[in-house]
């Protein structure tokens, strides 16, 4: 009895331990063909970290204006008997633009020229009068009065008929008139706009710790969104001697040559200075740097040996120091060496350590000077 409990048990133990080695074997070759089982690798772009010297810059956002700028006025009352301008039509300083009626003060000006032919003969006569003592000298002095009070009150009246034609002050381009013939200006009507472009002022402001980099002759580079990929050239002319309380900017002028009057007052502008310094960076792509909150990096592809001993493609990544932009470029002036092929397109996909595919066969763009696509 005792024997065949005893035998009856190994028999239990021994199916039992079959039982589990199977699974073991089952399980540990499960194992082994997940292990053998990588992802493909994932294709990506590559471009090689470049050698470079960048000037620096500093950047800003600014507001084109008129090298000068007016909103004409009348200056007295009067009714408009002619119109001599067009709106947006050019002009040149001293160019009539509106007359107002004068009859009334030409009639007025005949009979004070009278009044002062009159008594410029008064003074004459008092003149002969007094050089043979015939008269006082209060007379000649009443006469002289007299005459000057005649003559002030012509230049007077000649001031006022000036004031009926309004003459461009310098030469420039109009902007729309507001009047029309007949009308009736009161002193101070706005008559047209007057704006002188070529050249043109950019008025911009950049941060006070800046102020020891900058000074009056600096070049700088006008781009604005109305003409994309165009760029305009100036210098800086002037510095504002104040730095402003509320923002502790400083505010700087720049004139741009407009020959053609591409540039128009009001507009923004993107803003950059050109300083005498250089540096050597390392160019990239912009599309290159994944940029998160604890840190900028970028993914560099190098050749290692596979799991079978066969050289394959991976990534690392690597926190790199980004510098200054110039349109599709960035500078990285820490964390590469010159040569790198750092992945430009596809890094979503990636991991520090995933195997890699490179084709280049389309590529991001990689211009400093990137222009919109003609539809």
């Amino acid at each position: 009895m005792k024997k065949r409990v005893f035998l009856t048990t190994v028999v239990a133990l021994l199916v039992v331990a079959a039982i589990f080695g199977y699974k073991f074997f089952t399980l540990r070759k499960a194992r082994e063909a997940m292990a053998s089982m990588r992802p493909a690798p994932a294709a990506v772009t590559t471009a090689a970290a470049t050698p470079q010297t960048w000037r620096e810059t500093l950047s800003a956002v600014g507001t084109v204006e008129s090298f000068q700028g007016v909103t004409l006025r009348s200056e007295i009352e009067g009714r408009i008997v002619k119109i001599a301008i067009q709106s947006g039509a050019p002009v040149k300083e001293g160019d009539l633009l509106v007359e107002l009626d004068a009859a009334p003060e030409v009639a007025q000006l005949k009979s004070l020229e009278a009044t002062a032919k009159l008594a410029a003969a008064a003074l004459e006569r008092a003149g002969e009068l007094r050089r043979t003592n015939t008269n006082t000298a209060v007379d000649l002095e009443t006469a002289e009065a007299g005459q000057s009070q005649a003559l002030a009150a012509v230049e007077g009246l000649k001031a006022t008929l000036a004031k009926k034609r309004i003459v461009a002050p310098f030469s420039g381009r109009l902007g729309i008139r507001q009047v029309n013939i007949g009308q009736f200006l009161n002193k101070g009507d706005a008559i047209v706009s007057l704006e002188a472009i070529n050249p043109a002022y950019v008025d911009f402001a950049l941060p006070q710790q800046e102020l020891p980099h900058l000074k009056a002759g600096l070049g700088v580079t006008v781009t604005v969104d109305a003409f994309p990929g165009r760029v305009f050239e100036g210098k800086i002319e002037a510095i504002n001697p104040r730095v402003t309380d509320t923002t502790r900017n400083v505010r700087i002028r720049a004139l741009v040559p407009n020959s053609d009057e591409t540039l128009r007052p009001g507009l923004f502008a993107n803003v950059r200075v050109l300083l005498p310094t250089e540096t050597a960076v390392l160019e990239l792509p912009t599309t290159a740097v994944v940029y998160s909150p604890y840190g900028n990096s970028v993914y560099v592809v190098v050749e290692k040996a596979g799991p079978n001993g066969v050289k394959q493609l991976v990534v690392e990544q690597r926190f790199v120091t980004t510098g200054a932009k110039r349109g599709d470029q960035v500078a990285i002036v820490k964390g590469l060496n010159a040569g790198d092929q750092v992945v430009t397109a596809g890094q979503m996909k990636l991991r520090n350590g995933a195997t890699v595919t490179v084709n280049n066969s389309v590529v991001p763009a990689n211009s400093p000077t990137p222009k919109p696509a003609q539809s």
